[in-house]
């Protein structure tokens, strides 16, 4: 993982190199090399303490029985994060680095509400059981704002007496991660929703309902849908995890209507941009002069690369690698598929920054930016962000064929 890092905090700095070099005189070249080279090696350096001291709590979350303390831990790694962050403003470097710590003190969860049902009388797991995560958990883009996106499957065969032990298992879990530092999911995605937890079979009939159209609430249960394709094994019994992503999958691309009609909303998702391609603003209220960067910008390129990954059989969940598979398998031509990296990057980057704002107290909300605060050429990058974007609507668009 430390050397993962390091990797992309050079590849990233090299970039800045080649984009320097191309702009420079013959005679300049070697003084801004130089710098840069120093910029490479405080980075190096930087990343290398963290990483030390990040292993250290890693150690200390597989023997800590306290989940105040837990909290601590999980509090103090994402104070190295954001260190780290903004000397180097590494978005992928983030991801993994959240997405990694999360999952251990989620497994650690697991282990010590396990230890609490067996002292409260409760026995032991009647089934096994794996708890997968969803949204930017279950993509593996969690940053240093997260919430509780999980869901719990367990083995058939169990009955009542073992629907009623992951009850109250997946109530108290929710609880216990709530005081480790993971906020309660303000949408009720969590096992303690029995929406949310089940055996493998009640969740193969949720599904096919969802899929065949019998639930009276279409909207409600085609969402549901959509957060479940980002799922991810995180702890427990990878098998049946891996079996239950696996029924997701093959549901969606085997009811093309379901598929479409996702497809269908993704093209709908508004973006920030006005007449002309101008950026778009909210003109009176608390946020004039601002736009929610996560509703009409980053989620819509989240989610039109999901529509188009799962409609080509692309198993993984990660936006990037996402993009990068349907270049490979011929969807995206290779500069389409960098301009939405590109545009991942960047807005993913202003997101990141925008919570580090409100870390701090300097802003109430992590989601409306003004663009009219940022250098021009960041702008510029925002708006080219969008249009990308929104040339991927229309390509999903013209292949679901919606009218």
């Amino acid at each position: 993982m430390h050397n993962d890092i390091i990797q992309t905090a050079v590849a990233e700095t090299m970039a800045r190199i080649n984009a320097f070099v191309r702009v420079l005189e013959q005679d300049e070249i070697p003084l801004i090399l130089n710098r840069l080279k120093d910029e490479i090696n405080q980075e190096i350096a930087l990343t290398g303490q963290i990483a030390g001291r990040r292993r250290e709590l890693m150690a200390r979350v597989k023997g800590e029985t306290d989940y105040g303390a837990l909290r601590e831990i999980h509090d103090e790694l994402n104070g190295l994060e954001l260190e780290r962050f903004l000397k180097i403003q590494s978005v992928a470097a983030l991801h993994a680095s959240c997405t990694e710590y999360r999952d251990v003190l989620a497994g650690r969860a697991l282990e010590l509400v396990e230890q609490e049902m067996a002292a409260g009388g409760k026995g032991s797991p009647p089934r096994s059981y794996a708890l997968c995560s969803m949204g930017s958990d279950g993509r593996e883009e969690q940053t240093l704002i997260t919430d509780q996106d999980y869901l719990i499957v367990y083995g058939d065969g169990g009955g009542e007496a073992a629907d009623q032990w992951f009850r109250e298992f997946s109530e108290t879990l929710v609880e216990r991660m709530a005081e480790m530092g993971f906020k309660k999911c303000t949408g009720d995605i969590m096992p303690s929703n029995p929406t949310w937890r089940g055996s493998y079979g009640q969740w193969k009939k949720k599904l096919l309902a969802i899929v065949r159209y019998e639930y009276e609430d279409y909207a409600k249960n085609l969402m549901d849908l959509i957060v479940l394709s980002d799922a991810r094994h995180v702890a427990g019994d990878k098998e049946l995890a891996n079996d239950l992503v696996g029924l997701i999958r093959g549901l969606e691309q085997d009811y093309f209507q379901v598929l479409w009609g996702m497809a269908k909303a993704a093209t709908e998702m508004k973006l920030a941009l006005g007449f002309l391609n101008r950026l778009w603003t909210e003109g009176s209220g608390e946020h004039k002069g601002e736009f929610n960067l996560k509703l009409l910008a980053w989620a819509p390129l989240v989610m039109n690369v999901r529509i188009l990954a799962i409609n080509q059989g692309i198993p993984a969940t990660n936006t990037v690698r996402r993009i990068e598979l349907l270049q490979k398998e011929g969807s995206f031509s290779a500069s389409f598929a960098q301009g939405l990296v590109d545009a991942y990057t960047i807005l993913t980057r202003h997101r990141i920054l925008l919570q580090i704002k409100v870390i701090k107290g300097i802003n109430k909300s992590s989601y409306y930016l003004n663009p009219y605060t940022l250098p021009a050429d960041e702008r510029e990058q925002i708006k080219q962000a969008l249009i990308k974007i929104e040339d991927l609507q229309r390509t999903i668009h013209t292949n679901f064929s919606i009218m």
